[in-house]
């Protein structure tokens, strides 16, 4: 907690509760050391979201030049006002904005803390001592035209950009990793697998290219949210009906923050709809959790595929990040996948927690924003770092154990499948069936039973044609059910 020493230099700030004792040196005031007080749970200020800092300034420095624009606020005070919101936004004093990430009020707190950090960083700007509210006052004139009901969740839908961007960048980079693998082992013959259980050819290329598609899908579902969480209800105040704003103030307020973020913002068609619903936070966190349940499901692969190294599959080697047992030497576990995983785990249980708190809004407000911003920039943010360690640590350094692959390849009976257009399902059921008793080569069977000539077997048994890279072209003949040609 950020809680005052009792050595420490003090200022008496007042709200409409009494007076309380605030660090001389603090940029907050006595809004926020309510919520320290209040809200002592999580341990965690909201600068853990810089992002959100960031959104918070911008906000209010939109509202600023809108306010001055439509004539409520006099030149000097807006531009003390967008001087200290600037500073903020180019990443000074975010260790001012201190008050918990999880907090009763629909997010007032938040809302008060960054009013009172711009507020007295603009009275420095000034001239003027900290908590001088007679000269530049924190409601009156850095929250002028607004309320804590439309600039918080603006901030969040803002945050919630600016962070799902870097996070797609990070996605994106692990994608093309995968992307690269996949066109490293192109031509590396293995057996593919369906419910555990060997089934036909492929290469491990191709593995390595449908991880990358699936994250690719997932990037193009993420920014499709995007155009979700940029409208906004920015100017509605309130409940939405814009009480207490210039009747140009809302027009103005978005034009100002389009402005200044660069992001195609639009007001809500319906400000008191969009004052009250919470359902983008509920669409963005589903293709949030989507991505990061594939992402583990990825993971699971990757931990199968170098499992072993002795006893497991062992077809690839992923690299040796620490030493894996206090008691088994020479043991190293596939750290890196498991740990991406406990973040889908995560992200999934972020899910649950927005639905319920989405659900549990009533009447024109949802007092439970806290924690969904909470728990979606949380998501967002170890999404963000697990893809980042998953391609550097990880992806990057993955090798192919190919002579295990191609072990496995020559034993394999799955191969008998690329040879039923030319002997029949019965003959190669048969055939299966005596290469798995004898462990013998399917080629070799297939040649001595005098189905195929043994020039005809290698040639439908080559890896290209095996992995469908290259289809079957030629005429095919009609088998009939005893595996016979048909006249």
């Amino acid at each position: 907690m950020h809680l005052p020493d009792r050595d420490v230099p003090t200022r008496t700030e007042t709200d409409s509760l009494g007076s309380v004792e605030v660090p001389a040196d603090a940029y907050w005031g006595v809004h926020t050391m309510r919520a320290l007080e209040n809200f002592p749970i999580t341990k965690r200020p909201i600068s853990v979201y810089p992002e959100l800092v960031v959104a918070l300034a911008s906000v209010k420095q939109a509202a600023a030049r809108a306010n001055r624009e439509v004539g409520v606020l006099t030149a000097q005070k807006a531009a003390w006002i967008d001087e200290a919101c600037q500073r903020i936004i180019d990443g000074e004093h975010h260790d001012q904005f201190v008050v918990g990430v999880i907090q009763g009020g629909a997010g007032t707190s938040t809302n008060m803390n960054a009013n009172e950090v711009i507020v007295n960083l603009a009275l420095e700007i000034a001239g003027y001592p900290k908590g001088r509210y007679d000269i530049l006052h924190p409601i009156d004139d850095v929250n002028r035209s607004q309320s804590t009901n439309d600039t918080y969740p603006t901030a969040v839908k803002l945050a919630m950009t600016f962070s799902l961007t870097t996070m797609l960048t990070e996605l994106d980079k692990l994608r093309i990793a995968f992307g690269r693998k996949g066109r490293e082992f192109h031509e590396i013959l293995k057996v593919g697998r369906t419910q555990l259980q060997d089934a036909v050819p492929m290469t491990l290329g191709q593995e390595f290219h449908g991880f990358a598609t699936t994250l690719g899908e997932d990037i193009e579902r993420l920014r499709e949210t995007i155009k979700l969480l940029l409208e906004v209800n920015l100017g509605a105040t309130a409940i939405g009906t814009g009480i207490t704003a210039d009747p140009g103030y809302a027009e103005a307020v978005v034009r100002h923050l389009r402005a200044i973020t660069g992001l195609h913002l639009e007001p809500a068609p319906d400000l008191i709809e969009a004052t009250s619903d919470t359902g983008v936070f509920m669409t963005f966190s589903s293709a949030l959790k989507r991505s990061a349940i594939k992402l583990s499901k990825i993971c699971n692969d990757l931990r199968l595929l170098s499992s072993g190294p002795q006893a497991g599959f062992g077809e690839i080697n992923l690299p040796p990040k620490q030493a894996g047992s206090s008691i088994m030497p020479g043991k190293v576990n596939p750290v890196i996948p498991e740990a991406v995983s406990q973040v889908a785990y995560a992200v999934a249980g972020a899910d649950v927690t927005v639905t319920m708190a989405a659900e549990s809004g009533q009447l024109q407000l949802n007092a439970f924003e806290p924690v969904i911003a909470h728990s979606l920039l949380q998501s967002i943010t170890w999404m963000r770092q697990a893809c980042w360690t998953l391609r550097v640590n990880c992806v990057d350094g993955i090798t192919a154990n190919v002579e295990r692959l191609d072990a496995m390849v020559a034993s394999s009976v799955g191969v008998i499948t690329a040879l039923i257009p030319f002997i029949g399902y019965s003959a190669a059921s048969s055939i299966a069936k005596e290469a798995l008793r004898s462990g013998r080569p399917v080629a070799d069977l297939v040649v001595e039973s005098g189905l195929m000539t043994r020039p005809d077997v290698e040639r439908q048994l080559a890896p290209s044609r095996l992995s469908g890279m290259h289809t079957i072209t030629q005429a095919i003949p009609v088998v009939d059910v005893q595996g016979e040609p048909s006249e």
